[in-house]
């Protein structure tokens, strides 16, 4: 008995450290240029184990809530900033704490590229990497508690 209650208490305590080695979660990405808070993105897990993320809030000095993906294509086009799906696609890598094979927008350029989340320092930061072929960049994200 004693050992079933060891077992079932060092499983509670490490569930929590095994949920944020995931990307699934609310975060906060900084513009690269100048430090600033850009906006909240909320990553669930859909279906099959497939993550999507959303624009829930932007944070800008001076953002304008209303605002509207004016550079986005297709069904994106004109679609509101807030709930505007940024990443599709990706997947948990086999046997890796990466997700991958997905797709991240840049709501600003109407871009896409591939994408890449890492969890870092033990959940509590997001690598966020875009590229096309060989060439690509990576932001920190913050998680939100």
């Amino acid at each position: 008995m004693n050992k079933a209650l060891a077992a079932i208490f060092c499983v509670a305590i490490a569930a929590p450290a095994w949920a944020q080695m995931s990307p699934v979660g609310t975060w906060r990405s900084v513009d690269d240029k100048t430090g600033e808070a850009k906006s909240e993105i909320r990553i669930t897990e859909q279906q099959g184990g497939v993550l999507e993320g959303r624009i829930e809030k932007l944070l800008r000095k001076g953002a304008d809530p209303e605002a509207k993906c004016v550079e986005c294509k297709d069904a994106l086009k004109d679609q509101p900033m807030v709930g505007l799906p940024i990443i599709t696609g990706a997947r948990k890598a086999e046997g890796k704490d990466v997700w991958e094979g997905g797709k991240i927008l840049d709501p600003e350029s109407g871009k896409t590229y591939t994408l890449r989340l890492t969890p870092i320092d033990s959940g509590q930061k997001l690598e966020v990497r875009g590229s096309i072929g060989p060439f690509g960049r990576t932001q920190t994200w913050q998680r939100v508690n």
